[in-house]
């Protein structure tokens, strides 16, 4: 199933649809501000699952996922004052920033060592599923691991619809992946150069 959603007006309706998916365990994949993103509910185990087989994935790389608001990170990861000062003047934006997991994180997104990494992305449709869904979405880029990604809803429908619950289709994506980068004890490290420019590192 393919649902069009106003990428600058989401119709609360269609959202209510998608949410109603996750709900019920739903994978969908969805729009970010750099590339469409396959996800659930992060607490949703066989949804998880199910994502590593569509994307070839070695189990032992944890998925990130997508927080509505810098409470809700809160809530799910450990942050510093410092981490807090540069996630609110880059967020929502296209970053993803690991931190050191609160208890609360489900083991299949955290990596051994008890990180993940969180993204807010600059998405109103995206926001507003999190927002409403009440749960982080887990978040891993919609192609197999390894190829090209999806820049066209339409194609992740007619490649993957019939393994997934819905797409959500946000219009056209050219975006490159997300800057990933390390906010652990205070220490900022890029791990990923992606779509988010780096040069405000070093005026820290």
């Amino acid at each position: 199933m393919m649902v069009s959603i106003n990428p600058e007006n989401p119709q609360q309706r269609y959202i209510q649809q998608v949410v109603d998916c996750l709900n019920k365990g739903g994978v969908i994949a969805y729009p970010t501000d750099t590339i469409y993103g396959v996800g659930c509910d992060i607490f949703n185990k066989k949804g998880i699952k199910k994502i590593y087989q569509l994307k070839q994935r070695d189990a032992k790389k944890p998925f990130s996922f997508i927080c509505s608001d810098l409470s809700e990170i809160s809530h799910y990861a450990q942050v510093s004052n410092m981490a807090f000062k540069i996630m609110k003047r880059h967020l929502p934006g296209p970053y993803t920033f690991v931190l050191d997991a609160s208890r609360v994180v489900p083991d299949l997104v955290t990596t051994k060592q008890r990180t993940v990494g969180i993204r807010m992305p600059d998405n109103a449709i995206t926001l507003e599923i999190v927002r409403q869904l009440g749960h982080p979405l887990v978040t891993t880029s919609a192609n197999v691991t390894g190829d090209e990604t999806y820049q066209d809803p339409s194609l992740i429908h007619d490649d993957w619809g019939s393994q997934l619950d819905m797409v959500v289709d946000g219009g056209l994506l050219y975006g490159d992946p997300s800057t990933v980068i390390s906010l652990r004890n205070d220490q900022v490290e890029v791990l990923r150069q992606g779509c988010g420019p780096t040069d405000w590192i070093h005026q820290l």
